[in-house]
């Protein structure tokens, strides 16, 4: 760790904490792997600054916070539909930057990640990387169980995130050659692993229904409001109840009021309510982009078309990566650009 380089909390946002991709391996334990919402959005932050793709970011929830640059530079990557600013210096006006790409920051700037447009999570990645302890091997923060992160917590006002290193590399920003496309349509499941706890008439309102996000959603898992999903009324079945058992990121857990939890990063390790299938992981980012009063299908896949549409993702993923571009430095003239262009076809002497 570089002593005293940090990015100061002037005004905390609504809920940002740092997250990896997740602490694995310690679920028998009792220990929720935590982790990114949304992997994509991580990894490619990291991506853009060169960082290794399980590298801690802040995760951003709804509004992000007011940043301090208290280093002699640092560069940052924002991901997501955010609006962010720079205020260079304390009686100045914003300055609007983009999002998708990084940003050199030097010593006494401040960084206003503000709001997240039709989205619920975005993410700033820092180069080199946050200074603090891992805990079981992650820097993801679980704050219900206060572990992880910065003090097992989200941001508050005043505190100082340090950083690994003082001074920015010199390197050219880089952005998105376009936004990542998430997708769109039904979130794709695959039925089980209790699936036969329920009607046959219960799984076709599942996958035949609209559902509307409610406003119980939060990094545990989302809530979501509809048609009610029947169970099987059976001694053999039980109900609405079984022995718990072991729960996996995106498992879809219907308790006696019928309606279902999709289950996400902060889930707890076993439940008790029957899991009338899994979402697809490819469309886990999706759903923690999620916001409340969204409305979303599910839809049945085979686990062969889950594991294809998580392979395409990855193609995806890589391709978006191997095609950044040079970021323009802001108010500035983009040289590269310049001198690809043909702008003068010949010379007429005098």
């Amino acid at each position: 760790m570089t002593s005293g380089a940090a990015l100061r909390v002037v005004r905390a946002g609504l809920f940002d904490t740092l997250q990896d991709l997740g602490r694995v391996g310690f679920m028998a334990l009792g220990m929720p792997t935590a982790g990114a919402m949304d992997r994509i959005g991580l990894r490619l932050a990291n991506a853009l600054l060169g960082n290794p793709p399980g590298s801690a970011g802040l995760e951003i929830g709804v509004m992000g916070p007011d940043l301090l640059v208290e280093a002699d530079s640092v560069r940052v990557a924002l991901v997501g539909p955010l609006s962010p600013a720079l205020i260079e210096a304390p009686d100045a006006p914003p300055r609007p930057l983009e999002s998708d790409r990084t940003h050199l920051l030097k010593r006494g700037q401040m960084l206003r990640v503000g709001m997240i447009d039709g989205s619920s999570t975005a993410y700033l990645a820092i180069a080199g990387g946050f200074a603090l302890q891992p805990f079981m091997g992650s820097l993801s923060t679980y704050a219900r169980a206060g572990v992880g992160g910065f003090d097992g917590r989200k941001l508050a006002p005043g505190d100082a995130l340090p950083l690994v290193r003082a001074q920015a590399a010199a390197a050219d920003d880089r952005k998105l050659a376009a936004p990542f496309d998430y997708g769109s349509g039904p979130i794709r499941i695959v039925w089980g692993p209790q699936e036969d706890h329920f009607t046959a008439a219960g799984r076709r309102t599942f996958v035949e229904s609209d559902y509307r996000v409610s406003k119980e959603a939060d990094r545990m898992g989302i809530r979501f409001d509809g048609p009610t999903i029947e169970h099987a009324k059976s001694v053999e079945k039980g109900g609405a109840d079984i022995i718990s058992d072991g729960i996996g990121p995106g498992a879809i857990q219907v308790p006696g009021a019928g309606l279902p939890i999709v289950l996400l990063a902060d889930r707890q390790t076993v439940g008790g309510y029957p899991k009338i299938a899994t979402v697809a992981s490819a469309d886990l980012p999706r759903l923690g982009r999620l916001l409340p009063g969204q409305i979303v299908r599910f839809q049945a896949v085979t686990v062969a078309e889950a594991e294809k549409l998580r392979c395409d993702q990855e193609t995806r993923l890589a391709r978006a990566i191997a095609e950044f571009k040079v970021a323009r430095p802001p108010g500035g003239i983009d040289l590269a650009r310049l001198y690809e262009e043909n702008l003068i076809d010949g010379v007429v002497y005098d």
